[in-house]
C-alpha cells in the first residue's frame, strides 16, 4: 500500500495474502485468532500534540510490513479519545479497503471521562465507551473489546457480563481483560463460563524489568502466575512495554535526554531511572552487544521467548524506530547466557505503574 499524500484518493490494497506472510504469526491461546509476533500500540505519540502526517506514516508501514494488529484504547491520546479518532481517520481514508485483514482493539475501565460514569468496571461504562469508541473510529465493530483493568468496586458479574454483550451485540468479535492479577483473571474466567461467553486474550505489562506475571499469585488458590493460569486456561497473552517505556533502549544509558518521556514527565517517571535500574540496563545492554545485537532487540526477543506470549505490543514514533523493532524477527534467538543474566536480575524494578491499580487487586 503506497504512502500517498494525505488528500490523494485512498489507494487500492495491496495482495493480502503478501502481507499475512510478512510476520510470523501466532494463536491467540485456544481461540481461531492469529496475532502478528510484533503489534502495534497506540498508547504513546498519537495525541493531538502528535503530527497527524507522523502518526499516518507509522500505521500505514506498520500495515504495510505485515502488522495486522493495531491496539489502543479509550484513553489513549492525549486527549482521551484522540488516537482513536486519528485511526478513524485513516480507515475513512485509506485502511478500509483491507478492514478485514485488520485486528483492531480497544479497552476501557481507566478515566476517560468526569462524574461516577467516566471510569471502572460497570456496564453502565463499558458499553457507552465501547459505543463511543466505534464512532471515533468509524466501526460497527472492534475485534478484541478489552476491560482495561480490574475495578474492585463493581461485581466481575456485571464487568464480564458486559463484555458478553458488546461480543453477542456484534460491537466486537472477542472479549478481553489487561491487568488481572492471577487470582482476578481466574474468577473472570469462571465467570465468563458461567455466563457462556469466552474470554480469549489478557494483555500484561511484561519486560525484563517487569516481570510480575511470572511470579506466584499469593492470593490465588493454586499459587499460580498470570503466565500460569493463562496457560493452563488457554488464554492469549499480549505483553505490552516490553521495552519498559524505552528504558530498554540505549536512550538513557548517559542521562535522561531532552524532548525524552522521563524528561516531558507522564507514565516513564524519573525516579525508575535509579542507578540501580540503569545498573541493570548497562549490563544488559553490554551484553547485548557482545552477542551483536542491541539492548531492544534483545529485549523483545526476550518477552518473545515463552510461547504462551501471543504478541509483543511495541509503540513508534517514527517509521525507523518501527523498522528497528520488527527487525528483531530476523535476530537469532537468546543464548543461555543471555537468559540466565535476565534471571540473576530481580523480578520487579518498581516500574509496573498498573499493579497498584489492577494487578495488586
Amino acid at each position: 500500500m503506497p504512502l500517498d499524500p494525505p488528500d490523494a484518493p485512498a489507494p487500492s490494497p495491496a495482495d493480502p495474502s503478501a502481507r499475512r506472510r510478512a510476520l510470523p504469526h501466532r494463536r491467540l491461546g485456544r481461540s481461531g485468532l492469529r496475532l502478528p509476533t510484533i503489534s502495534l500500540g497506540l498508547w504513546q505519540n498519537f495525541g493531538e500534540a502528535d503530527p497527524q502526517a507522523t502518526q499516518r506514516e507509522i500505521v500505514l508501514h506498520a500495515v504495510e510490513r505485515g502488522v495486522t494488529h493495531l491496539d489502543l484504547a479509550n484513553n489513549y491520546g492525549p486527549p482521551g479519545g484522540a488516537a482513536e479518532e486519528s485511526m478513524g481517520r485513516l480507515v475513512a481514508r485509506e485502511l478500509r479497503p483491507v478492514r478485514d485483514e485488520l485486528v483492531i482493539t480497544t479497552k476501557a475501565g481507566y478515566r476517560m471521562g468526569p462524574g461516577p460514569y467516566g471510569e471502572g468496571g460497570s456496564r453502565k461504562y463499558l458499553l457507552s465507551s465501547l459505543d463511543a469508541s466505534l464512532r471515533r473510529l468509524g466501526l460497527d465493530h472492534v475485534d478484541i473489546f478489552y476491560s482495561h483493568r480490574f475495578d474492585p468496586t463493581t461485581p466481575l458479574t456485571e464487568t464480564v457480563g458486559a463484555l458478553a454483550t458488546a461480543v453477542r451485540s456484534g460491537r466486537a468479535r472477542y472479549a478481553g481483560i489487561s491487568s488481572y492479577s492471577a487470582r482476578r483473571t481466574r474468577e473472570a474466567l469462571e465467570v465468563a463460563a458461567r455466563l457462556g461467553v469466552d474470554l480469549v486474550v489478557t494483555q500484561v505489562s511484561y519486560s525484563m524489568l517487569n516481570r510480575w506475571v511470572e511470579e506466584p499469585d499469593p492470593h490465588d488458590p493454586a499459587g499460580a502466575s498470570v503466565l500460569d493460569v493463562a496457560g493452563s486456561e488457554g488464554l492469549g497473552v499480549v505483553a505490552f512495554s516490553p521495552l519498559a517505556q524505552g528504558m530498554l533502549t540505549d536512550r538513557y544509558l548517559d542521562g535522561v535526554p531532552a524532548g525524552s518521556r522521563a524528561a516531558r514527565g507522564g507514565p516513564l517517571r524519573q525516579s525508575f531511572l535509579s542507578e540501580e535500574n540503569l545498573g541493570h540496563v548497562r549490563r544488559l545492554h553490554a551484553l547485548a552487544r557482545e552477542h551483536g545485537r542491541s539492548l531492544a532487540t534483545t529485549a523483545i526477543l526476550w518477552a518473545m521467548r515463552d510461547e504462551r506470549v501471543t504478541s509483543v505490543l511495541l509503540g513508534a514514533s517514527s517509521t525507523q524506530q518501527l523498522d528497528d523493532n520488527l527487525a528483531a524477527l530476523d535476530a537469532p534467538a537468546l543464548s543461555p547466557e543471555e537468559v540466565a543474566a535476565v534471571e540473576a536480575l530481580p523480578a520487579d524494578a518498581g516500574i509496573n505503574i498498573w499493579a497498584s491499580r489492577s494487578s495488586d487487586l
